[in-house]
């Protein structure tokens, strides 16, 4: 089975999930590299893996023969049934990455899409985790945690094609469709929303001061509650 390789110097996360090849980099949009320094596979999705992509769609047959003919070629899959997504920002995503991985369970499947990171998440996190960020108040406006976009029931996302590009040449930043952690089982583990929420709050707090006073008093001793454990 395929292990995840860290990028920091904190495995923890990684190695809890060994199901899970681990393409991550320091540019978001970038396809790592692994082993002694060669490119490697631009997505590292196996057939069991690409089986259980397939399996979101009502023809899952026809995606594998289609995959079979073009696998450098993405496909726009229901969600709700097999997994939902959340989509974020790249950067935040990246950092809820971080949090995943160094501090916390590991992800799910993760894949770059124009600009966008994609969470593969348990099916019907796109119905909750709205609702639990809108109850932390972590979803308005100057809370840190940008919009979130959650794809379930009802909706649908491009997904990264299995093969990814084979010409190995650059691909420009907005239009990167690529896996950064790639499934390779038919049952892959896959973050529910209290996990996510766990992750998005702690990306938020490493890049927002938060205090338990109001701005506007300014007599009022300020305690930066972000660096209590």
């Amino acid at each position: 089975m395929l292990r995840p390789v860290p990028v920091s110097g904190n495995s923890q996360g990684a190695a809890a999930h060994p199901g899970y090849q681990f393409l991550m980099s320091s540019n978001p949009y970038e396809t790592p590299l692994r082993g002694s320094g060669d490119r490697g596979d631009a997505a590292g999705v196996t057939s069991e893996g690409a089986a259980w992509l397939a399996s979101a769609g009502t023809y899952p047959r026809s995606t594998l023969a289609f995959w079979e003919e073009r696998p450098d070629a993405p496909v726009v899959l229901p969600c709700g049934t097999a997994f939902d997504v959340v989509n974020t920002p790249a950067m935040f995503g990246r950092r809820m990455l971080d949090r995943l991985w160094d501090e916390g369970p590991g992800s799910g499947p993760v894949a770059v899409f124009r600009g966008r990171m994609l969470l593969f998440a348990a099916p019907g996190t796109a119905a909750r985790l709205p609702s639990l960020l809108g109850w932390e108040e972590w979803g308005g406006r100057g809370q840190g945690v940008p919009p979130l976009l959650c794809h379930g029931t009802g909706d649908a996302v491009t997904v990264p094609a299995p093969h990814g590009d084979r010409s190995h040449q650059p691909v420009p930043a907005p239009a990167g469709s690529r896996w950064l952690v790639a499934p390779d089982t038919r049952h892959p583990w896959l973050p529910g929303p209290e996990i996510l929420l766990w992750a998005a709050v702690r990306a938020a707090r490493s890049t927002v001061r938060i205090s338990i006073f109001p701005p506007a008093d300014q007599d009022a001793k300020v305690y930066d509650v972000s660096r209590r454990r």
